[in-house]
């Protein structure tokens, strides 16, 4: 189920000569709960609008809870076809956000999140990092500020944690202890990731880096509905496995119109330090030929190096442990590519 099945459920039910499907202001879809709110042409149509639509949506699966809400204002015009009935909000202070994805986990998505805001960082712009990992924070341990607690300034808004000049938020901040499980529901998330988002003093920034949460689930796709985000970096493996979800995750940015600027392939091959020669351990032109299929640009592959993790688990990036490195060369390139496709838009 997606947010366009109920919109495409409202479009065949009208009140007072108007499709209800046009009288939406925002829609919001957490798990099996539904939020909608309509833009009240005139006053005394709001049962009948209520009842209207929960009618409309008894078809719709999965669907067990709706609320509607009401605004007053008169219907906005019908919007073209394929694009979202949502409002996006932007970013105060931030130029460009870039949502760093994957279809599953294990494929190295924080790592590339981190070292693409470190190699933006050395290029000469303004970056920040949010970690919307809300299961798994790694940010805080990539980036050696474990511990850190967050404080907020004279008008309420959390103060971003500078490490390596670079401005970082993460849930991890809030936590007792590393150990320490989360366990919010829909709601609860989603509150505090529009907090970390819209209640952040980020200064002026660039680039904001978002390091979303692995997989196409409630978190992703309300976020994708409800933050102005310039684009969405794939990251992948070159296993079949992995793959074969990040197909589901570019499906779920192309349906609510966020630009995928391209995939990024990581542990693409193993260099033996003997010999300099290539092994592409888990298979070699799979993400190419993926990306042709989608009509996407591969804006990079990393190759596997044991130095990624033991400069990760000190807290400090490769690119900056060692940017002479071949992995940060890649990370620099990719940072090139993206700004200068970006700026050029």
């Amino acid at each position: 189920m997606a947010v366009k099945d109920i919109i495409d459920a409202l479009k065949g039910i009208s009140i007072d000569n108007t499709k209800l499907s046009d009288l939406i202001k925002d829609i919001k879809l957490i798990g099996s709960s539904l939020e909608v709110v309509y833009r009240l042409p005139k006053k005394g149509l709001e049962e009948d609008i209520k009842q209207k639509t929960y009618q409309a949506l008894e078809s719709v699966p999965d669907v067990k809870s709706v609320n509607i809400r009401f605004i007053e204002g008169s219907p906005e015009p019908p919007t073209a076809f394929g694009q979202p009935a949502f409002t996006r909000r932007r970013v105060e202070g931030v130029k460009y956000l870039i949502a760093v994805g994957s279809g599953k986990g294990g494929v190295g998505k924080s790592t590339v999140a981190a070292n693409l805001a470190v190699a933006l960082l050395k290029s000469g712009y303004r970056v920040g990092l949010l970690d919307a990992d809300i299961y798994g924070p790694s940010v805080p341990t990539l980036l050696g500020v474990k511990g850190e607690r967050i404080h907020v300034d004279e008008r309420n808004r959390l103060i971003p944690v500078e490490k390596y000049g670079l401005k970082v938020l993460s849930i991890g901040f809030l936590l007792p202890s590393e150990d320490t499980p989360v366990i919010w529901r829909g709601p609860m998330l989603m509150k505090a990731l529009t907090q970390f988002l819209f209640d952040v003093n980020w200064g002026e920034l660039d680039f904001l880096i978002l390091d979303l949460p692995p997989g196409t689930g409630d978190v992703q796709l309300t976020l994708a509905q409800n933050v102005h985000m310039t684009g969405a970096i794939i990251v992948t493996t070159p296993q079949d496995v992995a793959l074969a979800d990040v197909k589901k995750a570019t499906a779920m940015f192309k349906e609510v119109d966020v630009p995928v600027l391209g995939v990024i392939e990581n542990m693409a091959y193993f260099v033996c330090p003997e010999s300099g020669k290539k092994y592409y351990v888990f298979g070699k032109g799979k993400v190419m030929e993926f990306a042709r299929a989608y009509n996407l640009q591969v804006l990079g592959s990393i190759p596997m190096d044991p130095e990624v993790a033991e400069t990760s688990d000190v807290g400090m990036p490769v690119t900056l442990a060692h940017p002479e490195s071949e992995v940060s060369k890649a990370f620099f390139s990719i940072a090139k590519l993206i700004s200068e496709r970006i700026l050029r838009r």
